[in-house]
């Protein structure tokens, strides 16, 4: 009998959203004979694993990066290119030992730069082929396209056409391996009853999820309708209330999917993977950028452009008028039907 092909599996550890996005390919690949050993770190680690409590999971150390409380993200992750740089050169090296004592015969990268091999087909998966940036804009999508090209292939997380990332994933020039696999979210939909008026996720990284985290409180606590924060930390497992307001740690994926379809109002960061969820369950949405994140501030304008949904600056933060104004906005409707064939994508291994 022929044995399996083993895949690897990693996810960048900025946030969980590359994470999420990952559920429902790591399904495929299952349910097309692979076996699938995860490679993760930090919160992305948690949640894979309690997603996938079967799979082998390696620990692979993020990027480590660190996020100031006072400097644009911008200017802080500019500064920390020279690190960046360095650990993929590490992960490059660290994912040959891998290849060898995990007897891995394929990778799939999610925006993990240094995970590519000569010996076996790689794929490098984004959204953001054009990365927005207010400095040295050339320079970056020089770097950016110079990884990518090390890959077999480039799947790109959007439709081809009536794209949702707009022109982070629809360019002038695309690199030579690019195919778009359409959007990706791990949820499912279904009419539900709403049970919550609002419904807030918070994400992102410290010290701006920090100061999401108690503008939402404070926002939602003293109100009368029904609202439930979820703080995404999946290494905790705690649940606290506050008047009509409830606060969880953590929410599964079948519980998030829930308590999604549940709700009248989410509020939440316009990550993309958020986005997908989000057109996924034909929610309506308030967004609220991260603070200086360049990429969710150009997703907030053009869905805001496009009347589907309204946002905020962090630090202009009015729940009332953001209430008042949603209304006027059509939120996400029926996405597009997608045929996605998993078995010529994974042709490649």
């Amino acid at each position: 009998m022929k044995s399996k092909k083993r895949i690897l599996l990693a996810p960048l550890d900025w946030g969980i959203g590359h994470a999420t996005r990952c559920v429902p390919i790591i399904k495929a690949l299952i349910a097309n004979n692979f076996t699938v050993v995860i490679a993760a770190d930090g919160r992305p680690l948690h949640l894979l694993s309690k997603e996938f409590p079967k799979l082998e999971i390696i620990r692979l150390p993020g990027y480590n990066i660190k996020y100031s409380s006072y400097l644009a993200m911008s200017i802080n992750i500019l500064l920390q290119v020279p690190k960046i740089i360095w650990n993929i050169k590490k992960e490059n090296t660290t994912l040959n030992d891998i290849i060898k004592d995990y007897k891995i015969d394929g990778v799939i990268s999610d925006n993990r730069f240094g995970l590519h091999a000569i010996k076996i087909p790689c794929v490098f998966i984004t959204h953001q082929l054009e990365i927005q940036s207010p400095y040295f804009t050339e320079k970056i999508q020089r770097f950016n396209y110079r990884y990518i090209n090390r890959f077999n292939v480039c799947w790109v997380i959007d439709n081809k056409e009536n794209n949702l990332a707009g022109k982070l994933s629809r360019p002038n020039i695309l690199p030579n391996n690019t195919i778009y696999i359409g959007t990706q979210s791990r949820f499912k939909y279904e009419k539900m009853a709403k049970k919550y008026d609002f419904l807030a996720i918070v994400s992102g990284p410290e010290t701006q999820r920090k100061i999401l985290e108690r503008g939402l409180t404070k926002a939602l606590q003293s109100r009368t309708e029904r609202s439930l924060i979820v703080l995404g930390k999946p290494e905790l497992n705690n649940t606290s209330q506050i008047g009509n307001l409830t606060i969880k740690s953590h929410l599964g994926t079948e519980e998030l999917n829930k308590v999604i379809l549940q709700s009248k109002l989410i509020i939440c960061r316009p990550g993309y993977s958020t986005i997908m969820d989000l057109e996924k369950l034909r929610s309506k949405a308030f967004f609220i950028p991260t603070p200086g994140q360049t990429e969710q501030e150009y997703l907030s304008k053009e869905l805001y452009q496009k009347n589907i949904c309204y946002y905020q600056n962090q630090n202009k933060f009015d729940f009332e008028k953001a209430i008042i104004e949603s209304e006027n906005y059509t939120g996400f409707s029926r996405p597009e039907k997608q045929i996605i064939n998993w078995k010529k994508l994974f042709s490649l291994f």
